[in-house]
């Protein structure tokens, strides 16, 4: 029994102790590295994490997107197509500047997210909902997998109207097909806030940690993106 409690605990996207995974105590220094809140007119574009101007497409649009662990997401978004920068982060809390200690305890309100650039003339919006539909589970509430906790909610946050009408077609379109009810939650775009370094590209960089080799690859394998 001790055997199956520990390998619970490594592949478990939560707040943990070991600074590899997710590490809570990794938080000063993180903080103290975390540039100002972005500008009012800024929301989108936070200006924390910043990519060379060759890397933005001249046409570019931005999803923002929650579906549980945002390891998972951006692990995922970052093998597709079209798709120009992931970037890990959390919004639709209460406080400004987050740190992953405080959202971790499900009380700032604020959910895992990824903020996603793309260009629309290789990858239509549609397909990017598309794309959040496989690679999460749209109807459990608060929850994907183990990881459990309002952070972890399946939610869609739309920059514009036309991004609104388009996710709620989806969601219809989704309804249609699932047993259970789609619970995703549509609201207007907040502010995003840029997650700790440490937990940007984290596939990339640990593809052998223990989340990512348990629950992140089989999820790529089965979308046959590795």
């Amino acid at each position: 029994m001790t055997g199956v409690t520990v390998f619970i605990l490594t592949v478990f996207c939560g707040c943990r102790d070991d600074q590899t995974t997710r590490s809570p105590s990794h938080e000063a220094d993180q903080r103290s590295q975390s540039s100002s809140p972005p500008a009012e007119n800024d929301e989108l574009m936070n200006t924390q994490k910043k990519k060379p101007s060759s890397e933005i497409p001249k046409r570019k649009e931005v999803a923002i997107l929650g579906g549980g662990c945002f390891w998972c997401t951006e692990a995922v978004f970052e093998k597709i197509k079209g798709v120009k920068d992931v970037v890990s982060g959390y919004a639709g809390g209460t406080i400004k500047n987050p740190t992953y200690k405080q959202i971790c305890t499900g009380e700032t309100g604020h959910a895992e997210v990824v903020k996603i650039v793309f260009d629309p003339t290789v990858i239509p919006y549609e397909k990017i909902l598309s794309i959040f539909a496989d690679c999460h589970d749209p109807t459990t509430l608060n929850r994907q997998g183990a990881d459990e906790g309002t952070q972890y909610r399946s939610t869609i946050m739309h920059i514009n109207d036309d991004q609104k009408e388009r996710a709620l077609a989806w969601k219809k379109d989704l309804t249609d097909k699932f047993v259970d009810p789609v619970v995703t939650e549509i609201v207007e775009a907040p502010i995003f806030y840029v997650a700790e370094e440490y937990h940007q590209d984290f596939y990339k960089k640990n593809p052998n940690q223990g989340y990512c080799s348990f629950v992140i690859r089989p999820k790529l394998k089965k979308l046959k993106l590795e």
